[in-house]
């Protein structure tokens, strides 16, 4: 059989290397010039370092068969993703954690003192928050949500976090301890030659073609399935308008030796325009040490426009209903699959990608060993 993959990210890589590696024939398209998509890295051409050109990816996850598979593909060196935080001058630790509340209030304060101050402040009322503010006062209080979140995520999201959902504060964790890891996964690290690398052998395999620079309107080949990462408004050339997404603009600056001393350093304040700067080097320690200079990125959050990569679906408390008639005209279509952040318009870390795209080799299998193959509009439900 013959397929096609449009986009050549984590999603549409691992797919295609499962149908190639089961003997068909398989085309990848994406329009950028290199593979990756937004995970894409490269070395800085003025300093040799390697440049996470999108926006900084640090890879965890709780899942061992996600891990086992990366890995198949480039060695991931150990890496502790330890945030920093700029709010009304002053430099704190994140995620919220004993050292950050201590800092924060001036106190020092064992880890149940601790514990005993943020429940005198937490607002307990909010049994099952909705909004993002809700689940931010609920968790921390107002002083805190105030100091490093709200203005922080208006910028980040150009929306006031009562329009936002919940969860998308629920993916960090509020510490008593002085575990300053910004993440909790058991498996955590970066690849050794970058993201692409991992992605251009996980499409390295016989029988799969890629196609750079090429649209999938460009491709006439008949194919008996296509599997679509790209935006599902996109897809249907924004016949019902278009869905909205956030993108970022990037100031590139270099510096001699280093800059911040650390790899993330988020700027709070409301009245400073930029949500964070990336100093990358740090996202590779094994060889910070042997850079003359340094790189560095001032990260600018909007909404995106006609021409702009979107990077961040923007889910609303209220909201949905034009995504809901995409949803429906998707399932209208015949012999397509929508995955992946953008397919099914989802805010998605790297690892729940990979782990969906690898549920979905599953079912494809399962759909070779029918009678009649078939496959589903979307593998995971959108909504």
């Amino acid at each position: 059989m013959k397929f096609c993959v449009v986009g050549a990210g984590f999603s549409g890589a691992v797919i295609a290397r499962h149908l190639a590696g089961g003997g068909h024939r398989v085309v990848v398209v994406d329009e950028r010039p290199h593979v990756g998509g937004n995970c894409h890295t490269e070395r800085d051409a003025e300093t040799g370092v390697m440049v996470h050109r999108y926006g900084p990816h640090i890879f965890h996850t709780a899942d061992e068969r996600v891990w086992r598979y990366v890995r198949r593909f480039g060695t991931f060196r150990p890496y502790t993703n330890r945030v920093k935080a700029v709010s009304g001058g002053r430099v704190y630790s994140l995620p919220v954690n004993l050292l950050t509340i201590n800092q924060f209030f001036g106190v020092a304060l064992l880890p149940q003192e601790a514990r005993a101050l943020i429940e005198t402040k937490a607002d307990r009322s909010i049994a099952d928050p909705v909004s993002f503010e809700e689940q931010a006062l609920k968790m921390v209080g107002p002083e805190l949500y105030r100091a490093f979140f709200r203005g922080y995520t208006r910028k980040q999201w150009g929306l006031d976090p009562t329009d936002l959902p919940a969860s998308i504060l629920k993916r960090l964790p509020l510490r008593f301890d002085y575990d300053d890891n910004y993440f909790s996964h058991p498996y955590q690290g970066m690849p050794e030659d970058g993201y692409t690398a991992i992605i251009r052998n996980i499409l390295d395999v016989n029988g799969l073609e890629t196609r750079m620079n090429c649209s999938f309107e460009a491709v006439l080949d008949d194919f008996d399935h296509v599997f679509y990462t790209g935006p599902i408004d996109r897809y249907f050339n924004f016949r019902m308008g278009r869905l909205a997404y956030r993108t970022l603009d990037f100031e590139r600056f270099v510096e001699d030796g280093a800059y911040q001393g650390a790899a993330v350093m988020n700027y709070c304040d409301e009245d400073v325009p930029y949500t964070r700067i990336t100093e990358h080097k740090y996202f590779s320690p094994w060889e910070k040490d042997k850079f003359l200079k340094t790189v560095c990125f001032r990260e600018y959050s909007r909404s995106a426009e006609k021409n702009d990569i979107p990077y961040y679906p923007v889910r609303l408390v209220n909201g949905g209903a034009l995504l809901d008639d995409y949803i429906e005209m998707a399932r209208e279509q015949k012999k397509v699959s929508f995955l992946g952040r953008l397919g099914t318009y989802r805010y998605l870390d790297m690892d729940v990608t990979i782990k969906e795209a690898l549920d979905a080799c599953d079912m494809i299998d399962r759909a070779f060993q029918s009678s009649e193959f078939s496959l589903p509009t979307f593998f995971v439900d959108p909504r």
